[in-house]
């Protein structure tokens, strides 16, 4: 099919994401979005399963939404908050200490997921410089976590199973060891932490589901073995919830669950209803109160040009607006329990090694995909769904928005590619 000029004259210039350019099946012209459908530049229209990476909570181009960024962009689209402020983001940062869990009461803008965990890192590390501590220097994570694609999030990622073992010796060096889970790893977590907490800034774990490491799932036992760890050694605790935030595993945000709550959690991608790009860091008091000091030095010496965008922040407080107005975290339950259903088909195809649901979340793990994941992703086009595989798991994290009809075709076209 004939791509528009744009693509032929572009294309040639653009550089994507994880993509091996000489080998990889061409990137699709897109024309536009609507909640859950991407209308191809050739027409051909794709229901969307995995939401623009997990974003688009609320589907594509959702009035509310637009609305608040078209009055905003007339008003003020951006102004920087070095010395000043503006309404949307003291309104959002607000809002969200209201309903963010444990007290969580500062919030950090920035424009990035992978930013959101520096800032996180720098605060834990700051923190305990400014009480004099320069020895806890390292973060323990945990296999089959995924952080982010900067030098300090590389360095707390997985360094087998992810994507940056390329890097290895190269990147800081942080423990990384496997979650607490069942009597050997809870074991070897004790001891870990027995012999080194005094070492630790922090410990940092993605909530119930670890995403990009292989879609990995634990429970609320996990998170409160960590919580009690974290204090019995004096330890900061850390929920990367970028992923997990905001309705995507059937609560707010996904350490709600277990009614756990960490001395700093980050934040991203369905912040802004996937409209625009936005992430923050928010941290407790007892955080903060190291940094409010009148020393200039003690000041957390951080500042992204974009933080606080207007335009971002508005969207951000539209998508609340959407939370508060409408049932986001009955719909991903009950589109949970609809993946539940339609998805368990798979069980017993040959290679599928597991099927598991949490909330929006539904994932199809196989013991390896056979063909290239780029072949399989077109298979699911040829389909009329956008499912993009990685490593050796097919998964959906639709809009919330998502019908019946259209979560259908999607769990329709996993058990037809499957098993044919």
């Amino acid at each position: 099919m004939t791509n528009p000029g744009w693509y032929d004259q572009g294309l040639s210039h653009l550089w994507l994401p994880y993509t091996q350019m000489k080998t990889s099946p061409a990137p699709l012209a897109v024309a536009r979005t609507k909640g859950s459908r991407i209308t191809l530049a050739d027409g051909r229209e794709l229901v969307d399963g995995i939401g623009s990476w997990w974003t688009a909570v609320h589907g594509y181009n959702h009035p509310h939404i637009q609305l608040a960024i078209e009055e905003q962009t007339a008003r003020m689209p951006h102004v920087m908050l070095g010395g000043l402020v503006h309404e949307q983001a003291a309104r959002l940062a607000a809002r969200l200490a209201a309903i963010l869990p444990g007290g969580l009461t500062r919030v950090f803008f920035s424009d990035s997921g992978s930013v959101a965990v520096e800032v996180a890192m720098k605060m834990a590390l700051q923190y305990w410089l400014n009480q004099g501590v320069r020895t806890r220097t390292k973060f323990l994570a945990f296999k089959g976590g995924y952080h982010g694609d900067t030098f300090a999030t590389m360095a707390v990622c997985d360094p087998e199973e992810g994507m940056h073992a390329l890097f290895r010796g190269i990147l800081a060096e942080h423990p990384v060891i496997d979650l607490p889970r069942d009597d050997e790893t809870i074991a070897a977590f004790d001891t870990f932490l027995e012999s080194h907490a005094d070492q630790l800034a922090a410990i940092l774990v993605e909530p119930l589901v670890q995403g990009a490491g292989g879609m990995i799932f634990h429970d609320e036992k996990t998170l409160k073995r960590l919580r009690a760890a974290a204090d019995k050694h004096g330890v900061l605790l850390i929920f990367d919830e970028i992923f997990t935030g905001f309705g995507r595993t059937g609560a707010m945000f996904a350490c709600q669950a277990g009614e756990v709550a960490p001395d700093i959690m980050t934040l991203g991608k369905g912040l802004s209803g996937g409209a625009l790009p936005l992430a923050g860091t928010a941290a407790s008091q007892k955080v903060f109160d190291a940094f409010w000091s009148d020393d200039p030095q003690h000041a957390l010496m951080h500042g992204p040009t974009f933080m606080g965008n207007a335009l971002a922040c508005a969207a951000a407080n539209a998508s609340l607006d959407l939370f508060e107005r409408e049932n986001r975290l009955l719909a991903a339950n009950e589109i949970g329990k609809a993946m539940g259903r339609q998805l368990g088909r798979c069980l017993g195809l040959p290679g599928v090694k597991d099927v598991r649901v949490r909330g929006g979340v539904g994932v199809v793990e196989l013991d390896r995909i056979e063909e290239n994941a780029g072949t399989l992703c077109r298979r699911f086009v040829d389909m009329g769904v956008w499912i993009r595989p990685f490593r050796n798991v097919v998964y959906l994290t639709p809009a919330l928005t998502i019908s019946d009809d259209e979560l259908q075709k999607l769990t329709g076209a996993i058990v037809s590619v499957l098993g044919g």
